[in-house]
């Protein structure tokens, strides 16, 4: 099955139903699928063939979604390029992957003299009017369908950690990952999804194709903004929307959050980093009448392969702990915990998450070292650190990466980072390690004090000291009034925050 069948089945099962709203702009099914072919002509008569590679650099729109199906039908392969990203890293990465065609919107139209002089493959860059002119002009076209093992994209990780690398994901990854999601995310026709997550992140892509696949509504913002989020959310009655907690924080926060009727909201999908319990507990008391689920997972798997579903989102009784982890295996995914020869752990013990199942990636572009690596024994080794209770339930401890060892002892950043965000003055946080002569590593906090609010950082640290074992508590921290700096996909950048430590 290719993600191509997932656009016939909406045009069959719901032609005449709105499959996207963007600012007064509507189309049906359709006429959405209509465009998807003169758009795929277009990118033909640009010289365009199958198995190129055709780049996106665009902020959320309709444009967008109409890519995501018009390049395969095309026979070509997506290329989504992270729209926080510096001129020479795009460039990099469109070098890398030997894209051959450049779709760009009128917000990145002004980068492209520091970007086209450097390019080595890209012949066609399309603006928005080059790109409206040349659909008008084309004929429809849509290839032979894709097979599941052919690669639909190549989604370069966001580099929060490491250098990114090319992730190709086929056809079949993708639509494994679409009939997951529906498998524990209730959506239908009447889903109206509101894509507030940037486009070119795997987190925004875990629900586009799933509600495509069920004939439901496309809505857009441009880019994550809580008070555009808010105003959309009531003024086209969406139901879902894909958010990191850092997201979920700045929308249930926001100050005038309690003026607007949200009450349309029927599900929140939330992943891309651990969220702390304060800002979760804030979240089902502003929206009661909305399921939260989590998902857990990475690009390299299309990207979800838990899920934490509204049941299991109890703040009170026996299974509250449950609220710490990212639920259970996806059904066709399977999950074991593993040490450093790959042999698995007992219950409750911390070790390496790896997994397989259909959604798991073919491997890094031009990269078989890192593929056989990460892929070794036919699993994929995600880096993470985790365990997983008798239940089945995986927690998520940290990055192997973010792991700090201070006087011998293993200390998971994201366990302080929780207990940070418990104190009401706390609106982001971050904990490093940082060198110490005399621990070898300690724990640092870099901390965002919300609008009006103040706190020291002895105040910080005699909080934490109440909630967690006094080793793993920052022995320094850095107090700031401006958010701390976040990756496209709304992940707080530790690369940076180590960089203005020297670390």
């Amino acid at each position: 099955m290719s993600i191509l069948q997932g656009l016939r089945r909406a045009v069959h099962i719901n032609g005449r139903g709105i499959a996207t709203i963007d600012g007064d702009r509507r189309q049906t099914w359709s006429d959405f699928a209509t465009r998807v072919a003169k758009f795929a002509g277009a990118l033909a008569a640009a010289g365009v063939k199958p198995g190129d590679r055709v780049a996106i650099l665009s902020l959320n729109s309709v444009t967008y979604l109409e890519f995501f199906y018009a390049a395969p039908s095309a026979g070509a392969l997506v290329v989504p390029l992270n729209t926080r990203l510096a001129p020479p890293e795009i460039v990099a990465i469109l070098n890398d992957a030997g894209a051959v065609a450049l779709i760009v919107d009128e917000t990145f139209t002004p980068v492209l003299p520091a970007i086209v002089p450097h390019l080595t493959s890209v012949k066609t860059v399309l603006t928005p009017a080059m790109l409206e002119s040349a659909i008008a002009a084309a004929d429809a076209l849509t290839v032979d369908d894709a097979d599941a093992a052919d690669v639909y994209g190549i989604f370069y990780t966001g580099g929060t950690t490491a250098a990114s690398k090319g992730v190709m994901l086929t056809h079949g990854n993708i639509i494994a990952n679409a009939m997951n999601v529906l498998a524990d995310v209730p959506l239908s026709r009447n889903t109206v999804y509101l894509h507030a997550a940037p486009m070119f992140h795997l987190a925004d892509c875990a629900i586009t194709f799933s509600a495509t696949l069920v004939a439901g509504t496309h809505t857009f913002v441009p880019k994550f903004d809580p008070v555009h989020v808010i105003d959309t959310i009531e003024r086209h009655r969406v139901t879902n929307v894909v958010l990191v907690p850092s997201m979920i924080s700045m929308v249930v926060n926001h100050p005038t959050v309690d003026q607007h009727d949200l009450s349309s909201l029927r599900g929140i999908l939330y992943g891309g980093s651990p969220i702390a319990e304060a800002v979760l507990r804030r979240a089902l008391a502003c929206l009661p009448n909305c399921g939260f689920t989590q998902a857990y997972g990475m690009t390299e798997l299309a990207p979800i392969v838990t899920f934490l579903t509204p049941s299991d989102h109890a703040t009170d009784g026996p299974h509250v702990r449950r609220l710490r982890s990212g639920g259970r295996p996806a059904v066709t995914a399977e999950i074991r915990i593993v040490d450093d020869m790959d042999r698995d752990v007992p219950a409750g013990t911390v070790g390496q998450i790896v997994a397989r199942g259909p959604m798991v990636m073919k491997g890094y572009w031009n990269q078989p070292r890192l593929t056989a690596e990460a892929l070794r024994g036919g699993w994929m080794h995600t880096g993470d650190g985790g365990y997983m209770d008798e239940d089945g339930y995986v927690y998520v401890v940290d990055r192997i990466k973010d792991m700090i060892i201070s006087g011998g002892e293993n200390v998971y950043s994201a366990e302080v980072e929780n207990a940070i965000f418990q104190h009401p003055a706390v609106a982001m946080c971050a904990v490093i390690g940082v060198p110490d002569e005399k621990w070898g590593e300690r724990v640092h906090a870099v901390v965002s004090v919300k609008p009006g609010q103040m706190v020291s950082d002895a105040d910080l640290i005699a909080h934490t000291r109440t909630l967690i074992a006094g080793y793993k508590c920052p022995r320094t921290v850095d107090v700031r009034t401006e958010p701390l700096p976040l990756s496209g996909a709304g992940k707080v950048l530790k690369t940076v925050l180590r960089a203005e430590m020297r670390v």
